[in-house]
């Protein structure tokens, strides 16, 4: 079921099926960034400069997280930003020989670096929907 929300963002109004948004960003601050669907533009907002669309974008990401965290979402600590990332929408997994794996958000093209050693947890929820969904085993 699509969960349309609605942005005034310089000066133009959009309305965005957050459902189709493959990654959010979310820093200390409160800031919150995600691409638009089938582009490369940020979305930036936060809850001074846009309460409503905050809020509204929060309780997505509060109710993606307490459907018992799908399999296919995954949290990741990186370049001090968490990043909540459907993998539904990842289409290209890089594993390394040192385990490493890399994979490329679609709507910016911004490559995820993840190893068992910096995000444990993630890692191997990684390598398991690799496996649930392709039948191969990465590394």
């Amino acid at each position: 079921m699509a969960y349309w929300i609605k942005i005034n963002y310089e000066r133009k109004e959009y309305v965005i099926d957050l459902d189709r948004v493959c990654t959010f960003s979310y820093e200390p601050n409160g800031r919150i960034t995600f691409w638009l669907p089938d582009s490369s533009f940020p979305i930036v907002i936060n809850s001074q400069g846009h309460p409503e669309a905050h809020q509204k974008v929060l309780s997505y990401i509060q109710a993606a997280m307490g459907h018992d965290f799908e399999s296919y979402w995954v949290k990741i600590y990186y370049e001090r930003n968490d990043y909540l990332i459907n993998l539904k929408f990842i289409s290209t997994f890089s594993c390394e020989p040192n385990g490493r794996i890399t994979f490329w958000l679609p709507d910016n093209a911004m490559p995820i670096v993840i190893h068992p050693q910096n995000n444990l947890e993630a890692y191997e929820k990684v390598i398991s929907y690799i496996k649930q969904i392709t039948g191969y085993t990465l590394p």
